[in-house]
């Protein structure tokens, strides 16, 4: 049944018949006194459908609606007599909490069984149940289950057990958290919105009360359990709320519950972007690496077996060492020493191990030297001079990419290949014709070899078009009673004419032609038959309605030969060589174009190019020309040169012309010819050049898409700000510099806001906020100058008070320059007046500029609301400029969460040519690449929550592990050893993750009198301990003249702390001698090296120093020009200020 709404009045109209089936003796005289009025309500529900707001299937009259108006105001009376008189033998609610404030006992309100009840809405039963328990409106039981029926003849109605369901029931709902009043609270309610609350009408407004569907029961608790439990301990309300909480606790532990309310009460977006879908779930709980997880979604499981990772292997090195066009990684002249045994190691280690590319690159090192972005000298054992430095793994990348392709285009070809078959056995049952038959045999056999044996995409694509011509999806007969209108081709039309049969006399097939131009499988027949008779005698035979005279016919089986020759896949491939190798680009300017380009405009570089080859497009020139030519600035030609195209056009006559001289011959030979020119000329040549300008569009977009990391790489890999009196000899172990680094941030401000100074402790964390703004007030004005005194002496007392070791001011206009002048001479007046507050750090106190693009993309992002609630936009946009000169990455990261704020920071010129997707595939590239060479300090980020933002670029993890872990890391408060880590990530995620933690006394941890490993703040991977602690014991013993018997187990453990403080004989040790006393297992030569560094100094850091922007630096960052936007020779606008 329906829903159906009721308006107020007929709610009270039809309360009373929600009484109770066997009314109360004062009850009776106003049923009987009812029944006069309620003639036509004997079916309740019938009426109920039919109320003001159910539109009938014809309206009603005026006059009718003045009537039902009278009878309404008439009923109310009634019932508002009636409800006198029942309210003479009860007490108001008032007086009742009166009694119960008193604590006077032995009157208490009547049952709530004897209340009038309002009528619920049809077809929600579960909510008419909230106080009767049943859905019954006459009191017959028409509306009750069998069961109901047979206890209601047996027993009644049981009206005492009604008022327990209805308190089992409140309290069900308070436990689910609803706001809504109890049936004393809503009596009151009710009588408040009867007397107060009337719309324009003149009818009464009730107030709606939202409820949830709530079950007549606890779940697992029979209603005779529930009796017999209230005979015996009487109101258990509050047992079975206990009962319910266990069965919450148990289903929050098993999940269920969890998932259940978070899916009902959040939006499926919501979810996703906080990872806590089921999905995200499945990825946490699964132990392999999630960006692996998320890519295998994709590509499918990848083979492990040795024969698969060959031919891969085999595919990549064949990719990054080919040249020519087609190669995107073939302009690097290392590559050409690449090894294919290095490749098959990484993609064993990928598709087996599940080792992510920082893993290989940090920790096998041995199995992959080719593949790495520089060479090591074997012969260069001073560490110092071994100078290391963050490296971008560029080609261990590109492996990965190259695999992921692969795979891709493997998964492709298998699901091509089952489509082929259930096409082909379709077919196969539909045509009965034998030699039709074998000649679909053929050409299905030569399909699937074709499709075996194809390696780009491209060929793929070439093999499905000439499977798609001769077996068009179109000739399948749907199912259904619905057909879809079927597009017919010209050579679909012919085909079914039977011109065919024309087209296979015309001599070679396409593909006899394809092995003869490629002189691959060459047929042992090679000399061409042309007949005795003509083309025309011969078309004559197949003349019929649709073509009607020989002519006709020979054009139709032209048509057909010449199709299947330019959708032969082995001459694609040979004129798809031969048209990128010596293909040309020209291009000339419109009559607009030539117009607006001038020697300044982005386009000038292209608005002449005459006949330039394909391959000498490196840049993202194309991407420009492409843009010039859809504004039509530029005319645009790509084109193979006439003597290429004279060379290609002989070679192919020469292969499907036969070489006979009668006069029949020569007419067969004339309708070849007619054949390659429409081929090669109205589908070849035309569908090259489209495939040479999508692959000129990749390229540049390859190209582009690498630049654009580049950019971000030179921003993640600067270094901290360092004081400019740092020991140099302290330099390589005093990274701890950043952490003790103090800083004030200011961002200028119009006024509103006002410049606002920020100060972060050592930890980048918010201890003070300054607001100063007229300290940078040009006005002589008396009051002006005295309220920037007052400012100076504000920032003055901020600095003494704080110490900063840098101010970093936020260049976002000319303005700044003076702000950067004002706090100078504050800083004099700290030295001058104030010399004994100064620190001895602040003595060579520094003040640079800060680049505010990164900070104002953080003030809008959503993560600065949760990380700095109720502070204001400037205040965040400071403390994003402080934290960027602590720790750039970090910041950085900070803007790659859900939101993905980072793709909005301008990089690259050209970077408008990238999709979002492309933009962030490089993003997290760069910084998966960057934060594990730099390393995560887990104890840092478990005391401060904005450094966890690099912890999904770790190896083995990502974003959902991240946030899991992230969760125990902030309930551990600290941990003390890597291996703690091993049950919250897995063996494997482990594996990868685990050389790039840092475990030092930092955060909570430095509180603690716990002691750390010192392998724990080394880049050594645990795997290699072992191999770290005895290279530390035998440089121990041999300075100490020990003998290895003679130590015991703490002495071992010392010989690393010694070496550390003792590091002369450690750097003179040379690992090529010292690797020949060791076994065969521990020969690991580069991870010698790295091992000895890193006993040196744990986690040095390799990034780049920082350095204060130049004077021309300044300038683009206080002015945001660019080089394109002011150069020599270009035209300004600029204003006149002041002539000397």
């Amino acid at each position: 049944m329906g829903r159906t709404v009721l308006s107020d009045e007929e709610e009270d109209e039809f309360e009373a018949d929600e009484e109770d089936p066997r009314p109360s003796r004062r009850n009776r005289d106003d049923m009987d006194e009812r029944d006069d009025d309620d003639d036509d309500d004997e079916d309740g529900q019938d009426e109920f459908e039919k109320d003001d707001f159910i539109v009938d299937d014809e309206e009603e009259e005026v006059e009718g609606e003045e009537e039902e108006q009278k009878s309404d105001d008439e009923r109310r009376r009634k019932k508002k007599k009636k409800k006198r008189e029942s309210d003479d033998f009860m007490l108001d609610e008032d007086d009742y909490m009166l009694l119960q404030d008193n604590n006077i006992t032995g009157i208490s309100r009547p049952k709530p069984g004897n209340k009038f009840k309002r009528l619920k809405k049809a077809g929600r039963e579960s909510e008419m149940d909230e106080h009767s328990g049943f859905s019954d409106g006459d009191g017959t039981g028409k509306k009750r289950s069998g069961k109901e029926r047979v206890e209601y003849s047996l027993f009644g109605d049981h009206q005492d057990a009604a008022p327990f369901e209805e308190d089992f029931e409140d309290d069900q709902q308070a436990g689910e958290g609803e706001e809504e009043v109890g049936d004393d609270e809503d009596e009151m309610a009710d009588f408040i919105v009867e007397e107060d609350e009337i719309d324009g009408n003149g009818q009464v407004v009730r107030r709606k009360k939202f409820k949830k569907k709530v079950p007549r029961q606890a779940a697992g608790v029979s209603s005779s359990a529930l009796q017999e439990a209230q005979d015996i301990f009487g109101d258990v309300d509050e047992l079975l709320a206990l009962r319910k909480q266990e069965l919450e606790r148990e289903a929050l532990n098993s999940g269920e519950l969890r998932g259940a309310r978070l899916e009902d009460e959040f939006e499926p977006f919501i979810l996703a972007e906080k990872y806590m879908t089921s999905k995200d779930e499945q990825i946490k709980e699964n132990d392999v690496p999630e960006r692996m997880q998320l890519s295998e979604e994709l590509t499918g499981y990848p083979p492990t077996d040795k024969t698969t990772i060959e031919e891969e292997s085999s595919w990549i090195h064949s990719h990054l060492t080919g040249d020519g066009f087609l190669s995107f990684f073939g302009n690097e002249h290392i590559n050409k020493d690449i090894d294919q045994k290095d490749i098959v190691n990484v993609v064993t280690m990928l598709h087996a191990n599940k080792f992510e590319i920082p893993f290989i690159a940090m920790y096998r090192k041995e199995s992959c030297p080719t593949l790495l972005s520089f060479d090591s000298d074997e012969d260069n054992e001073d560490i110092e001079s071994d100078a290391r430095k963050l490296r971008w793994h560029k080609l261990l990348w590109a492996v990965q990419a190259l695999d992921r392709k692969w795979l891709l285009l493997q998964k492709r070809k298998v699901a091509l290949q089952l489509y082929y078959e259930k096409r082909f056995d379709d077919e196969k049952r539909r045509i009965d014709d034998v030699t039709r038959q074998e000649l679909n045999s053929q050409l299905y056999n030569s399909i699937i070899e074709a499709l075996k044996d194809a390696k780009s995409e491209k060929e793929v694509e070439d093999v499905d078009a000439k499977f798609n011509l001769h077996f068009p999806p179109g000739e399948v007969e749907e199912e259904g009673q619905f057909k879809r209108p079927k597009r017919k081709s010209l050579y679909s039309i012919c085909h079914k004419a039977g011109l065919w049969e024309v087209a296979n006399q015309f001599g070679r097939s396409a593909e006899q032609l394809g092995h003869h131009l490629t002189l691959t499988k060459i047929p042992e027949a090679g000399e061409l038959e042309s007949g005795r008779h003509s083309p025309e005698e011969v078309a004559a035979n197949f003349t019929c309605a649709m073509f009607e005279t020989s002519q006709d016919v020979l054009r139709g089986a032209r048509h057909m030969a010449a199709v299947e020759i330019g959708c032969e896949p082995i001459v694609r491939k040979h004129v798809r060589g031969i048209f990128m190798n010596k293909a040309v680009v020209s291009t000339s300017p419109t009559s607009e174009g030539n117009t607006i380009i001038d020697p300044y405009h982005q386009l000038s570089g292209v608005k002449w190019l005459r006949e330039k080859p394909l391959s000498k497009f490196v840049d993202a020139q194309w991407l420009l020309i492409q843009k010039a030519e859809e504004e039509k600035l530029l005319k645009v030609t790509v084109k193979l040169p006439e003597d290429a195209k004279k060379k290609l056009m002989s070679e192919a006559r020469e292969n499907y012309l036969s070489d006979c001289v009668s006069k029949s011959a020569q007419l067969w030979d004339e309708q070849r010819k007619m054949i390659l020119d429409d081929a090669f000329f109205n589908f070849l040549l035309p569908s090259m050049e489209k495939e040479a300008r999508s692959l000129l569009m990749t390229k540049a977009k390859h190209w582009l898409h690498m630049e654009y990391g580049k950019q971000l790489w030179n921003k993640v890999t600067v270094a901290p700000w360092k004081k400019k009196d740092a020991d140099k000899k302290d330099a390589d172990i005093d990274l701890d510099d950043e952490s003790e680094l103090r800083v004030m941030a200011c961002c200028w401000g119009p006024g509103k806001p006002a410049t606002t100074f920020v100060m972060l402790d050592s930890s980048g964390e918010l201890v003070d906020v300054l607001y100063a703004g007229s300290i940078s007030n040009r006005s002589q004005g008396v009051a002006e100058q005295q309220r920037k005194k007052n400012d100076q002496q504000r920032v003055l007392k901020f600095m003494t008070d704080h110490q900063p070791h840098v101010v970093c001011v936020g260049a976002s206009n000319y303005n700044c320059r003076q702000l950067k002048d004002d706090l100078y001479e504050v800083i004099f007046k700290i030295v001058e007046d104030h010399p004994r507050d100064v620190n001895a750090q602040m003595e060579n106190f520094s003040i640079v500029y800060g680049d505010e693009s990164v900070p104002r993309l953080y003030e809008n992002s959503r993560i600065s609301s949760d990380q700095l609630p109720g502070q204001s936009g400037i205040v965040k946009r400071a403390v994003a400029l402080g934290r960027y000169l602590q720790n750039p990455l970090a910041m950085i990261a900070t803007l790659c969460g859900p939101g993905k704020e980072i793709l909005s920071w301008k990089l690259h010129a050209l970077e408008q040519f990238l999709t979002p997707d492309e933009k962030y595939e490089i993003v997290e590239q760069v910084m998966v690449d960057a934060t594990n060479q730099i390393g995560f300090d887990v104890n840092l980020a478990a005391s401060h929550e904005w450094h966890f933002s690099t912890l999904q670029f770790i190896a083995g993890l990502g974003p959902r592990k991240a946030s899991a872990l992230q969760k125990d890391l902030v309930r551990e408060g600290s941990i003390f050893s890597r291996k703690e880590l091993v049950k919250p990530l897995g063996r494997k995620v482990f594996m990868n993750a685990s050389g790039f933690l840092r475990v030092r006394r930092s955060g909570a941890a430095a509180a603690s009198a716990q002691l750390i490993d010192l392998l724990e703040d080394t880049r050594i991977h645990p795997e290699s301990y072992v191999l770290a602690k005895n290279l530390a014991k035998d440089v121990y013993v041999e300075d100490a003249q020990h003998e290895i018997n003679e130590m015991d187990d703490e002495e071992q453990e010392m010989a690393i702390e010694h070496v550390r403080e003792r590091p002369s004989m450690l750097r003179s040790l040379k690992i090529v001698e010292y690797i020949k006393s060791i076994t065969e297992e521990y020969r690991k030569l580069e991870t010698l090296r790295d091992i000895k560094f890193e006993l040196l100094c744990g986690f040095s850091d390799w990034r780049i120093p920082y350095t204060e922007p130049s004077p021309d630096e300044e300038f683009w960052l206080l002015s945001g020009e660019t080089d394109d936007t002011i150069s020599e020779g270009r035209i300004v606008q600029v204003t006149v200020r002041n002539i000397q």
